[in-house]
């Protein structure tokens, strides 16, 4: 008797056709009877994995290796399995890989002679799902319908050690015009902990604009336009959800692609339009200006005011010769290096460097004159004028109104400077310096203590390298080439920023209609005015896989809310009925839409709370409202002001999910939220050991199940393949009982968790 171990990477219906490798022989479906099922199974692809299946062999980890040749890809994956008992134990693997996929190899450590492994064809996989769900009744299986399915047995895992498997793939991957899309399969549960590594190379032979992945944060780093390097950022190892990765190939200067998702009637819905600027050799990069800003108030001496000035040093350096620069620094007054920028050459740069080491910290902080003091000369011809504004503390001296330093910015800045602004420690008014830049095409930076101000300084300024579009504008056109302004609405981010070098152009929004969306994107191309055009057929680009379209765009939309709610505390008036009536408004709508995308934030994180009662709506907009007053407008400065603009920026801007719902808090710990679970457009809410749908979690109390089905049971699989007809098997996979709506009809979904854990540890079965 040798006890034999199932660990699943995932389940699926087999949508395809695999071919058996050499030696194989194929199975006729009509003779097809899954094997028996072992009772204890481990599901490393899912929430599931270790703890609830297995005490005796762990997923450690997974790493993929993704190689795309112009279409084609090659994954490699490793997995590394743990066994933690006295003995030697047996495996067995369920694999989903894409529809079309053909397995090249797969080999383990150990004796690889006996390692079999068999491939499921289309017509098996519906009873191998049906037998191993109504064996386990595990619900994380349910996520891994719609894939398909390779079977192997892994032979040894010797007691207290490693075992190595790898599996090697390849894929045909899907084309839009320019755009190719790579997915692979993973859990999207909150509840998924284990760790992967995602490295992607591409080779192309037309270069690439840009890579992007609308589920996992990446780091990009090209060895050239055609042959590019990504990986999935290392503080996204244990971020649940499949990896999905697209990228653009050269098709002109600019080269864009769209997602859309359809909205249940039809008439509309949300797009993602995605572009990169191509290589162009037709005028000389645009030339810069850049106008540094210096606090060299009492509060800078020491360590802040040696990395500002050499920050500073770094910025000089760093210009071309021809570009221009000027110096201002400010305590109680302002001084100046020139009255005008001066153009770089081996002098001025030898004066700016004498400037610069002179640069003493004493007295206050006149913010208000040196900004705009900085932004009133004229600047040089055919340069792009930037200012870099760093400063430590609060305005001391002279106009230290929030609103009124906001307004030399946005009405007082007449040669439409673009300005960076660095917030250096905790002493700083965060929405201030925040709205300062993003009024003006910039954006801000802020340094914690401890943090290296030089180092933050020049990677900024390095990446300020162009801009490769300046003032960017999007327009839709009709088929006469006319501008009309009722196809789209929401886009978000309103104001385009400027595109510097490696940076991708991500705008989402709402469309109407059904007919072709013709795009028009129009900016300062590299020294010259430029227009790129556009054309997407919404039939064929809305789908319901591309929810996170609608996600995103939700995202987006709360952070715009709560900078608007953010904004009212720059007011004198903030205790006004008027203003407390207006910031009663955007909770409002800020709550609808948490509830309704399962998307919160630090402001709304209270909704997940057992025991709130969301619908006594009264009562959540007073909470949500208390705490906006105290938090968003009446902590301006400090580390709790700090974490806020941490979370605003990175949630105004998002271009990739956070299923999670991952923030900073007011202390700068990282939290997540665990009882909200993101499905598809919608959300699910942990109530009283069961799982409630966003559309009945406000009468939760009084909702009752038109039938109750049991995991593994003949109606549940009919259930699963019907949810998957609708892409919406995922909601199946939350981790205890579900009440769901489909159909008109309210269904409870059972779980026995006794009988689960039971049949885990009690079953052997023979060799």
């Amino acid at each position: 008797m040798k006890r034999r171990l199932t660990i699943v990477l995932g389940l699926a219906i087999l949508l395809g056709n695999f071919q058996p490798l050499p030696g194989q022989r194929s199975v006729q479906p009509d003779r097809y009877q899954p094997r028996a099922w072992c009772g204890n199974v481990i599901v490393p692809q899912t929430f599931r994995s270790s703890a609830a299946h297995s005490t005796s062999i762990r997923v450690a980890g997974v790493s993929a290796d993704v190689s795309i040749l112009e279409q084609a890809s090659t994954t490699v994956l490793d997995i590394s399995l743990n066994n933690v008992t006295r003995s030697r134990e047996q495996a067995e693997l369920l694999i989903p890989v894409p529809d079309g996929a053909v397995v090249r190899s797969m080999t383990f450590q150990g004796d690889s002679e006996k390692q079999k492994f068999e491939i499921l064809t289309q017509e098996k996989a519906k009873a191998t799902f049906d037998s191993i769900v109504s064996k386990l009744k595990d619900p994380a299986l349910a996520e891994f319908a719609g894939y398909n399915l390779i079977r192997t047995s892994v032979f040894p895992v010797e007691a207290h050690s490693d075992q190595k498997v790898r599996i090697v793939y390849e894929h045909l991957l899907t084309a839009e015009a320019n755009r190719i899309d790579y997915e692979l399969p993973r859990s999207g549960s909150v509840n998924y902990d284990t760790p992967w590594s995602v490295n992607v190379k591409i080779q192309s032979k037309h270069p690439v604009t840009t890579v992007y992945s609308p589920s996992h944060p990446l780091k990009t780093g090209p060895v050239n336009r055609k042959q590019v390097t990504s990986m999935m950022a290392e503080n996204a190892a244990r971020n649940p959800g499949p990896f999905r990765l697209s990228y653009l190939v050269d098709a002109g200067p600019m080269t864009a692609s769209m997602f859309a998702y359809p909205d249940d009637d039809g008439k509309g819905g949300y797009f993602l339009l995605l572009a990169g600027l191509g290589e162009s050799d037709e005028a000389e990069a645009v030339q810069r200006e850049v106008t540094l800003v210096i606090d060299r108030s009492g509060s800078m001496q020491g360590e802040k005011i040696a990395q500002a000035k050499e920050a500073a040093l770094q910025v000089i350096a760093g210009l071309e010769y021809g570009e221009s620069f000027n110096i201002f620094t400010y305590s109680d007054n302002v001084e100046k290096f020139a009255m005008q920028s001066v153009v770089k050459s081996n002098a001025s740069e030898k004066e700016a460097r004498e400037f610069i080491e002179a640069i003493i910290a004493r007295g206050g902080t006149n913010l208000h004159q040196a900004l705009s003091d900085s932004l009133l000369p004229e600047p040089s011809e055919d340069q792009l004028p930037i200012v870099l504004f760093m400063t430590d503390g609060l305005p001391t001296v002279g106009e230290v109104r929030e609103m009124s330093i906001r307004e030399v910015a946005e009405e007082s800045n007449p040669h439409k400077r673009r300005i960076f602004s660095f917030g250096v420690g905790y002493d700083v008014n965060t929405p201030l310096l925040d709205k300062i830049a993003t009024s003006t095409r910039g954006f801000a930076t802020f340094v914690a203590p401890g943090q290296d101000v030089e180092a933050k300084v020049a990677r900024v300024f390095r990446g300020l390298d162009g801009p490769n579009l300046a003032n960017p504008k999007l327009d839709v056109l009709n088929a006469k080439g006319e501008s009309v302004t009722r196809r789209i609405s929401d886009i978000l981010p309103g104001a385009i920023d400027d595109l510097y070098d490696g940076d991708q152009l991500v705008l989402i929004g709402r469309y109407r209609g059904k007919k072709p969306l013709n795009f028009q994107v129009s900016g300062t191309h590299r020294s010259k005015e430029r227009k790129f055009s556009f054309s997407f057929d919404l039939p064929k680009k809305a789908k319901t896989k591309n929810s996170f379209v609608a996600r995103l765009w939700a995202s987006r939309k709360i952070a715009q809310l709560i900078d608007s709610i953010r904004d009212i505390g720059a007011s004198e008036q903030v205790s006004t009925p008027k203003t407390q009536s207006r910031i009663s408004e955007l909770t409002d709508e800020i709550v609808r839409m948490s509830k309704e995308f399962g998307i919160l934030t630090e402001y709304t994180s209270f909704l997940a709370r057992e025991g709130v009662d969301l619908a006594n709506n009264k009562a959540v907009l007073d909470e949500a409202q208390r705490i906006f007053n105290e938090r968003a407008i009446g902590c301006r400065t400090g580390a709790g002001s700090f974490n806020q603009e941490t979370n605003n920026p990175y949630q105004r801007t998002q271009s990739h999910l956070n299923v999670s719902n991952a923030y900073w808090n007011a202390s700068m710990e990282q939290v997540s939220i665990a009882n909200v679970q993101q499905c598809n457009v919608g959300a699910y809410y942990r109530r009283g050991g069961r799982w409630v749908s966003q559309d009945n979690v406000d009468k939760e109390k009084e909702l009752k199940a038109d039938r109750t089905i049991e995991i593994g049971s003949t109606e549940y699989n009919e259930l699963v393949w019907k949810m998957l007809e609708q892409s919406r098997h995922a909601e199946l996979a939350l981790d205890g009982d579900i009440l769901i709506s489909i159909d008109g009809e309210n269904v409870l979904i059972k779980t026995d968790e006794t009988r689960v854990a039971s049949s885990q540890v009690s079953e052997e079965s023979k060799e």
